[in-house]
């Protein structure tokens, strides 16, 4: 390879960042690849340059910076709001499930580029290089996977020092000691002072949300239409599945909704403390979990919390391209026939309360449900069904009592 005139390349998941910057040339000097830069938009915030022109200036032969926001939406984030997806119950995996589309955009631009490497910025502590690496190669296994920051141990002041060193261009300060990373469906925070598990988290840490204590004194109504557990309108208004997800977001920010602080596990075995802010993502699920709480059956609903709870581990852990995950996906799907109605959502103070759904498919009978006049149960039948429940625990009392 070195000794080629024409040298082999290697794509680089490029976030514009110190990690990606400096590892244009260090890939440069260190493999004597070219680099070709590739940013994926799913609704990260948007820098204050232009990343692409950057990249060249960084050394890039080329860099392109692709939108992948619709499809992040409707391949990614729908599947996970009907899996109800939430890491350890707490977490809705707003960067985990956007990894696999980051990694199926490289290998599809390293196919384009007849490129035999894929390098990305991850550490050797993290879940993301997990997330990159199964996926990269269970897509396409000939491909070679580099990883600077696993090879190239450094601190972030020595990273700072090394860009100075060889003219990288980096937008960074110091004084940011926070490691970000948002997208449409969340935004997560950690490092610095959030490494002691006993502060507070500072506002600092906080980039969407308005702190619960100052948001607005008086709450706001909204309602969502969903159609086979996908939302579909808010307030009545039907939209595109990003503006659903940028509007629904900027309400639930103005009220400090979605507000996590936690201590998960990794997947390499280190428990580590992060803060999320997922606003949309949990006026979403909460929404959605209380119309299929209307419209599925109790033995439907209490065996797919298992299988949501498997799902969420499997995107978590980096395995979505395989078939459990293809397979768990296709089961879900079909408990969505009849997930079709709207939810009506009080947002205050930091809460997301349901205080109203309906539904075609409900299977909520208010003739069944009232104590009032109209009653429609048959209360005779009680007794006899109580019977034959308690049969077993009465047989078993009388023979053990032997």
């Amino acid at each position: 390879m070195t000794g080629s005139t024409k040298r082999d390349k290697i794509i680089l998941a490029y976030s514009g960042g110190l990690d990606t910057s400096i590892a244009i040339k260090w890939l440069q000097d260190k493999y004597n690849l070219d680099v070709v830069a590739v940013g994926i938009n799913v609704g990260q915030a948007p820098s204050s340059d232009d990343i692409v022109a950057r990249a060249i200036r960084n050394g890039a032969v080329k860099a392109e910076f692709i939108d992948k926001r619709r499809e992040f939406v409707e391949e990614y984030v729908w599947p996970s709001l009907k899996a109800n997806a939430m890491y350890q119950d707490v977490y809705p995996l707003s960067t985990a499930v956007a990894r696999p589309l980051i990694v199926k955009t490289l290998v599809e631009v390293a196919k384009r580029e007849g490129a035999k490497y894929i390098a990305h910025g991850c550490t050797a502590k993290g879940n993301d290089q997990v997330r990159f690496d199964v996926g990269i190669v269970s897509l396409e296994p000939s491909l070679r996977i580099i990883g600077p920051m696993r090879e190239w141990v450094m601190t972030r002041e020595e990273e700072i020092e090394y860009a100075k060193k060889n003219n990288v261009e980096v937008p960074v300060k110091k004084e940011n000691p926070f490691s970000i990373d948002e997208n449409l469906w969340g935004r997560s925070c950690e490092c610095g002072v959030l490494e002691d598990a006993w502060i507070e988290p500072p506002a600092e840490a906080w980039g969407w949300t308005t702190d619960p204590q100052r948001a607005p004194d008086a709450p706001e109504y909204t309602t969502i239409d969903f159609v086979e557990g996908v939302p579909v309108a808010i307030d009545g208004k039907n939209l595109d599945c990003i503006t659903i997800i940028e509007t629904l977001n900027e309400l639930a920010c103005k009220h400090g909704v979605g507000r996590i602080d936690h201590i998960e596990d990794r997947l390499v075995g280190i428990k580590s403390r992060e803060t999320y802010e997922c606003p949309v993502a949990t006026v979403l699920i909460k929404a959605h979990k209380a119309l299929e709480s209307m419209t599925l059956q109790r033995d439907v609903i209490e065996y797919k919390r298992g299988v949501e709870q498997r799902f969420s581990e499997l995107v978590y852990n980096g395995l979505w391209f395989g078939v459990l995950r293809e397979s768990i996906n296709a089961f879900i799907n079909e408990t969505q026939r009849f997930v079709t109605g709207t939810v009506r959502v009080k947002l205050f103070k930091g809460n997301a309360i349901i205080v109203g759904r309906k539904s075609k498919y409900s299977l909520y009978d208010e003739g069944l449900a009232t104590y009032a006049k109209g009653d429609g149960f048959d209360h005779k039948s009680a007794v006899g069904f109580i019977y034959c429940w308690g049969l077993p625990n009465k047989t078993a009392a009388r023979v053990h009592k032997k």
